[in-house]
């Protein structure tokens, strides 16, 4: 039955192939990512070590942000995904050859930069391809399969560990990757309109950064915001449930499957409500409860309650993200789609980087109690903020034409 709904709202076949070929990056995203710390760690390296390599990769995902959109434009939305995932396909087969820090931060670095090219170019093709009240469907959908990727990939690196060297995991993955870049390049069709100068002629002009960016400024802070708290819980919860709440190790190994579930089982739910009642308002909505949510942390004392927090925050607070992302395919036109997701994946990366020594230095010097109350003022901030710049949603106040033919929505006024 739902997939018989996803095929009648989702007419592209392009559109699922981009879901195909994302489902198979994030289980080599999964199998990398379950491997790697525990490789390093066999190096030889620090835990310090094993921390600051993975700043190195989101320095590579900031570094490459904005320049993603001129590459975009010089070469098209798919040419860009099948040599960015070609390129991931490399690092992460080079991986069990490095032996020195320098080595693997440089390979780390250029993880990062193909992963962001992975996804402003997917990113692109999916609001450009989604229909006007879509949107969201689309892009939750799109965080589905992401998020079934990450959840496969530790359990086959699960089982290839346990019959192989760690260097075949890695391997392994590269091939995947690889597999994913040869099914873009071979099954997707070329862009839509691909910058074609008949947009400028119709009166889609493209805007500059400056212009964007301050368009989609609750996009971004939404996407600055989950990058912080996403790589901050991560890393400083289960830490936290062990030291203050004396919750076992076995017990806090669940705690990422909690968060994907609630993710899962709500994101397209929060993409449906979007698309019909606003991004915007549902965004901040969410954002609220999630607040509330990572509070309800210091006072719960039960495992069974606290799961139960932090599947609803995985249902609310992961569910911005794909909101956020359909939000911008409303509020730029198609020309700009390259900028905004340039940008969005720059404050996501920025918050990767910053949460986690911030984080750290509260948990450090305060507790853990600290730092959670941050994590929520955070959180209480976007809800403030997006209540005063509401009116950037074109859905709050009815500025929207009737959807062209083309499938665009623009703003009343706006020629």
């Amino acid at each position: 039955m739902c997939l018989m709904a996803l095929g009648s709202r989702i007419t592209d076949p392009n559109v699922f192939r981009v879901y195909r070929a994302t489902f198979t990056l994030g289980l080599a995203y999964g199998m990398a990512i379950s491997l790697i710390a525990l490789f390093l760690d066999r190096r030889g390296f620090s835990k310090s070590d094993i921390g600051t390599l993975a700043a190195w990769f989101a320095a590579g995902i900031v570094v490459l942000s904005l320049p993603m959109a001129g590459l975009i434009r010089r070469f098209s939305a798919k040419t860009t995904l099948v040599a960015s995932l070609a390129g991931y396909a490399l690092t992460v087969s080079a991986m069990p050859y490095l032996h020195s820090y320098s080595s693997i931060a440089c390979v780390r670095l250029i993880d990062g930069a193909c992963s962001v090219g992975v996804w402003v170019s997917s990113e692109t093709i999916l609001l450009h391809r989604a229909g006007p009240k879509n949107k969201a469907y689309v892009t939750s959908w799109y965080a589905v399969t992401v998020a079934l990727g990450y959840l496969a990939g530790p359990l086959v690196a699960r089982g290839l560990v346990a019959l192989a060297p760690f260097a075949v995991g890695f391997t392994v993955a590269g091939i995947i990757a690889l597999l994913a870049s040869l099914y873009v390049a071979f099954t997707l069709e070329r862009d839509p309109d691909h910058y074609d100068p008949s947009a400028e002629q119709a009166g889609e002009t493209a805007l500059s950064y400056r212009e964007v960016l301050y368009r989609i400024k609750t996009c971004c802070y939404a996407t600055f915001a989950y990058g912080y708290f996403q790589a901050s819980v991560v890393l400083f919860l289960p830490l936290y449930l062990v030291e203050h709440k004396r919750v076992s190790i076995e017990q806090t190994i669940l705690i990422p499957a909690f968060f994907a579930a609630g993710m899962l089982l709500f994101s397209n739910v929060g993409g449906r409500i979007g698309d019909r009642l606003g991004h915007l308002g549902t965004m901040r909505n969410l954002a609220a409860l999630g607040a509330v949510t990572i509070l309800a942390f210091v006072y719960l004392n039960s495992f069974a309650l606290m799961a139960m927090a932090i599947f609803v925050a995985g249902a609310t607070l992961a569910t911005i993200s794909p909101l956020s992302l359909a939000l911008q395919g409303v509020i730029v036109g198609h020309s700009d789609y390259a900028r905004s997701n340039s940008l969005y994946n720059a404050f996501y990366a920025t918050g990767m980087l910053l949460g986690p020594p911030i984080s750290s230095q509260l948990f450090a010097r305060f507790g853990g109690v600290a730092m959670l109350y941050h994590l929520s003022a955070l959180w209480a901030g976007f809800v403030l903020f997006a209540f005063v710049f509401q009116r950037d949603d074109p859905a709050i106040n009815n500025r929207l034409l009737p959807a062209s033919e083309t499938g665009v929505i623009e703003p009343v006024g706006e020629s």
